[in-house]
């Protein structure tokens, strides 16, 4: 298949009149400029071709009780009892309906310009914790999920193994989510299993909770039972969490981890939000990509993460949906850019260079996204998967652009609605700006919701 745009961003930088030639599989084998439409292409009239993000964190479930938190319980709340909401909430749900609303976030980021997510999926049992007859049923449905809607997946089962600091036990909710060390392996075989009937882009990793929800013994005895595939990790996201694991440790999060576990590029660290320079600095050397969730981290309350530190640190960043509340794309970016405009009280912070701030954004979301999830994408170069997206430029928001100006206007004054089509590793989902199965995708929520309302 050939796709023909007369404009693209390549890793040449903005280039026109291009030709993007894509195997069977899906992969991009070559990139022509300053070409001549051929027949066989499918032109890509009045678009701008763009290499897609990745999506680095979701819990896909939580987009079905989005919006149903945004009441206040106590004198002051927090993610503390936001927590306790979302655990009720989870009780309610059975495998078909988290299949259902996995879905239906899936073709939601599709239709936002993701072209892939990585899911850090932890409700893996029966209410009460009863495993299912597959240990792994959930991640299958999960995997079934991204199928129906198309989307890239590295899917990161998540191992919970207690309810809080120093082996407190499960409780409620947590009990959907526990296991102990075989039982986790077993979910990763089954997994593993359910991928080979996968497409070819699909992948394994896998996601030690929390410090707060993995001992430090068994943190290293998963890394080491585990030596391939991305890892990612919930840590100082909460100022409280950073006080108790220091209380515990004797050292803050991000600093225990990197000076007791072999962090390095296969590690994915979400939120991270709270953390000292020197953190900063030590985990930027390790190689690690920092997961940033800017829409859910405003959500909860959680902080403002030090973009800057970063950036002079030589660290990387990519950006997820984390709770679903609002699947933005565009809006994730400018989120992260305006905080850190509010905290600094600058203009343009994310970035070490002159130049697009909106660039600067979209690059490194680029970079850092196909980092975490271990997938081979991120620029329109041979060899990596074709996840691709295009932009209307005959919209009104982006007429008389050029190059850069085009990427600035979409993210700083457009939204996720210039998006007209998607590309995962070669499957077009999204067409004139909607998923080809929308609809069917939508009825099937739509369903489930009600059901979930009537047990309330």
């Amino acid at each position: 298949m050939n796709l023909f745009a007369e404009l693209a961003l390549t890793p040449e930088g903005w280039s026109k009149n291009v030709r993007v030639t894509l195997d069977q599989f899906g992969r991009i084998t070559t990139v022509e400029s300053e070409v001549e439409p051929n027949p066989d292409d499918q032109y890509l009239r009045n678009r701008i071709l763009l290499p897609a993000l990745s999506n680095l964190h979701s819990h896909s479930f939580q987009r079905a009780m989005s919006g149903l938190t945004e009441k206040r319980l106590e004198k002051r709340d927090s993610f503390w009892s936001w927590r306790e909401l979302m655990y009720s909430f989870l009780e309610r749900l059975n495998p078909e309906q988290i299949e259902a609303i996995a879905a239906l976030v899936f073709m939601e980021m599709l239709e936002c310009g993701y072209a892939s997510v990585g899911e850090f999926h932890y409700v893996h049992h029966q209410r009460g914790g009863q495993h299912y007859e597959n240990i792994a049923e959930t991640s299958c449905r999960i995997i079934s999920a991204a199928q129906k809607a198309g989307i890239g997946l590295t899917h990161l089962p998540v191992y919970y193994m207690q309810g809080g600091l120093n082996g407190k036990k499960l409780a409620e909710g947590q009990l959907r989510f526990g296991n102990e060390h075989e039982h986790f392996l077993a979910i990763l075989t089954e997994a593993q299993v359910a991928l080979q009937d996968a497409p070819e882009d699909y992948a394994l990793g896998m996601a030690p909770h929390s410090l707060r929800a993995v001992s430090p013994d068994a943190l290293q005895e998963i890394v080491e039972a585990v030596s391939t595939g991305p890892v990612h990790i919930h840590i100082a996201e909460q100022l409280k969490e950073v006080e108790d694991i220091q209380a515990n440790y004797n050292a803050r999060p991000v600093e225990w981890l990197l000076q007791n576990v072999a962090v390095d590029s296969r590690w994915c660290l979400i939120h991270a939000t709270h953390m000292t320079p020197e953190e900063t600095q030590n985990l930027a050397k390790s190689g690690a990509v920092v997961g940033l969730c800017p829409i859910t981290e405003a959500n909860l309350g959680d902080g403002i993460f030090d973009g800057t530190e970063l950036l002079l640190s030589g660290g990387k960043y990519g950006i997820g949906s984390d709770s679903n509340v609002f699947i933005a794309l565009t809006e994730e970016l400018r989120l992260l850019e305006y905080s850190q405009r509010l905290v600094r009280k600058e203009r343009n912070v994310m970035t070490n260079k002159t130049g697009s701030i909106g660039r600067a954004l979209y690059n490194d979301a680029l970079a850092g996204g196909a980092q975490a999830l271990g997938r081979k994408s991120g620029s329109i170069t041979p060899g990596n998967w074709a996840d691709l997206l295009t932009l209307d430029a005959d919209a009104l928001t982006l007429w008389g652009c050029a190059d850069d100006e085009f990427l600035d206007r979409w993210i700083f004054t457009g939204d996720d609605s210039l998006v007209r089509e998607v590309w995962s590793a070669g499957r077009q989902m999204v067409s004139d700006g909607q998923h080809i199965q929308h609809h069917e995708i939508e009825q099937r929520y739509r369903t489930v919701i009600q059901e979930i309302r009537r047990e309330k």
